[in-house]
């Protein structure tokens, strides 16, 4: 297996960022496209103030040496041509991620890969005139990536089966957390997952049981203290006095009833969305949501440093 020790990042806005740290961090050489003009002028301060945040937080203890790693290209094929794995991170929309991947095969070495982030699009949706499409498979993470390490490796039909291996193997080496999926899904795991949890809450803000406030509450401080450290099913598997198995002998059959009672049409209702909505601005009103992604950052770091201290 080629080692991979060179990075190109195409596209920079704050998922491309990210990126650029969690390869840095791990000591690779990063080369980061980005199509904007002055594209350097606008990126390299938001790194390093990202870096800055990071440092104080206790995550990172060189961001000089981490920044020396990154270098800024004027050109795709500078980028990309003496890269070994490259991630693609331009804006979520078909046109233009075919657009970009059909650039990018076209310079992509022979030993290289490239993963494209992707909340929910299949890679085949995009990669399917990609010369070099063998190579090329979606690699979602978690924005930021930089503080939640959790990727997602999806293949097309047509990657080829060692390219995923591949590419589980480089992201466990910088310190992501892979998911490997066998098989293309809409949506993947982790925002399948969330869609669940975020269908049953639309419906039980419509059907009148809570607020929006008190169904954020459930999880903030009931299940999302759990699974900040652990999935659904260590949870119940911790839940029961003979694990998972006895749990769900136990309390299978109401889950099954919640499901059942989930056949019914449960759609994000208009009234919900505009009812959750008010209740948010009136909590926060638009003009603190920049300030607010800030304070979650900070949070995520927190809690960053404390899974690493125990």
């Amino acid at each position: 297996m080629t080692a991979i020790d060179t990075v190109a990042i195409v596209g920079a806005g704050l998922l491309g960022q990210g990126w650029a740290i969690v390869f840095a961090r791990a000591g690779k050489t990063v080369r980061i496209f980005d199509a904007r003009d002055d594209a350097e002028a606008q990126i390299r301060p938001q790194i390093v103030a990202a870096l800055a945040e990071m440092q104080a937080a206790g995550l990172c203890d060189a961001p000089d040496d981490w920044l020396a790693q990154m270098s800024f290209a004027k050109t795709l094929g500078d980028a990309v041509g003496a890269a070994d794995y490259v991630q693609e991170s331009t804006f979520e929309r078909i046109d233009v991620k075919r657009e970009i991947s059909a650039a990018i095969s076209a310079v992509l070495p022979e030993h290289a890969i490239c993963g494209s982030s992707t909340s929910g699009f299949p890679g085949s949706a995009f990669l399917d005139h990609c010369d070099n499409r063998a190579r090329m498979l979606v690699m979602h993470p978690v924005n930021p990536p930089h503080l939640v390490p959790i990727v997602e490796i999806v293949p097309t039909p047509w990657t080829d089966p060692a390219v995923p291996v591949r590419a589980r193997a480089l992201m466990e080496e910088v310190g992501q957390s892979p998911v490997s999926l066998d098989r293309e899904i809409p949506g993947f795991v982790l925002n399948r997952l969330q869609g669940a949890l975020l269908d049953e809450a639309f419906a039980l803000l419509a059907e009148g049981y809570a607020s929006a406030e008190d169904i954020d509450r459930t999880v903030r401080d009931g299940l999302g203290l759990r699974w900040a450290f652990m999935g659904p099913f260590e949870t119940i598997d911790l839940n029961a006095p003979k694990g998972l198995a006895d749990y769900a002998e136990r309390l299978g059959p109401m889950f099954a009833g919640f499901a059942e009672q989930r056949q019914a049409d449960r759609d994000w209702r208009p009234e919900a969305v505009a009812r959750a909505d008010a209740e948010r601005r009136e909590a926060l009103p638009e003009t603190g949501l920049a300030d607010r992604r800030n304070w979650r950052d900070a949070m995520l770091m927190a809690i960053l440093r404390a899974k690493q201290q125990g």
